[in-house]
């Protein structure tokens, strides 16, 4: 049995993380929808919706994993289905949003491919966006449909508090993630750092020195994304030259995990590296010390209280 009221209410994920779709699906107790995805032999991707979804509210789960050219592509396609197929609102929850770091010009010529994304969404027919934890929050003005950007603040702060740490401080990988960082910070009654980073390209970066106190605090790195884990692991040096005797913890949403992140990460001494499943974290990228903390139940709830027009802002007071 569905939950009460939302008999109307379609539930689909994609292929690039059908474990999370369960969870969400299984969260609102709800069937997920019957769907048709498969690709030609040319590399076209096909999708055809299984059952009568006239007059119907529908969500389509699909994340940005490595493959996301793939990804976004299936899920534009999905959303024409559902659109062509007269479904009353499409919803596209997207925890990892893909592109977001491209959301700016930083050199001339060069594309705003976040735009891109954000104009191909609307013109493919969705209704409203639900992410998390985007990389640059600017990327929500790029809608002229309703976004709704969730966070794993509370996710962290409630593990991290069940861990009973004390003396700790929140670490920021850069001043961007400044604002952030100071969130989790007040949410567990902690004190801020932040990394000083000089970035030199794409993926490549040196932290040059630490703004704030860390001797003898057990230290909490947070940020939106490990890709390569370089800013992070390069932290960390840093961090234990201004005295950083104790426990190191790290705390990310998207856990890209692209090589050699694994090996840097395993090499890093960190206590816990804690992220969410808003990616699939296969085996490969699976070591000692990671902790994944689930996402459904944040996304499902978003989902649930967009359908009965209730506050998201809410779940994060």
């Amino acid at each position: 049995m569905m939950t009460p009221g939302i008999e109307d209410l379609k539930i689909f994920y994609g292929t690039s993380h059908p474990e999370l779709g369960e969870k969400i699906a299984k969260y609102l107790n709800s069937k997920p929808g019957e769907i048709k995805i498969s690709s030609f032999s040319g590399g076209e991707i096909y999708a055809r919706i299984k059952e009568n979804i006239r007059g119907q509210h529908c969500v389509i789960i699909q994340t940005c994993t490595k493959t996301v050219n793939d990804d976004l592509m299936e899920l534009f396609i999905i959303v024409d289905a559902m659109k062509r197929a007269s479904a009353k609102t499409i919803t596209a929850v997207i925890p990892l949003f893909g592109y977001a770091r491209q959301d700016r010009k930083a050199a001339s010529r060069e594309p705003i491919s976040s735009r891109l994304v954000a104009n191909l969404l609307e013109t493919a027919g969705v209704d409203r966006v639900v992410t998390m934890d985007l990389h640059s929050d600017q990327i929500q003005g790029f809608f002229n449909i309703p976004m709704d950007t969730l966070t794993a603040l509370p996710l962290f702060e409630k593990y991290i508090q069940s861990k009973g740490l004390k003396d700790l401080i929140v670490v920021a990988p850069d001043v961007g993630r400044a604002k952030v960082a100071k969130k989790l910070a007040d949410r567990l009654g902690a004190e801020l750092a932040i990394l000083h980073k000089v970035r030199k390209e794409h993926q490549k970066s040196d932290v040059t020195h630490v703004v704030g106190d860390v001797a003898g605090k057990t230290v909490i790195i947070t940020d939106d994304m490990i890709d390569t884990a370089g800013t992070i692991t390069n932290g960390v040096d840093a961090l234990r030259k201004d005295g950083c005797s104790q426990d190191i913890y790290v705390v990310a949403t998207h856990a890209i995990f692209s090589p050699p992140a694994v090996e840097r990460l395993s090499k890093a001494n960190f206590k816990e590296v804690v992220v969410t499943d808003s990616l699939p974290i296969t085996k490969e990228k699976q070591f000692k010390g990671l902790k994944v903390l689930s996402s459904a139940e944040l996304l499902g709830e978003a989902i649930k209280r967009n359908y009965e027009n209730r506050s998201i802002s809410s779940l994060f007071d």
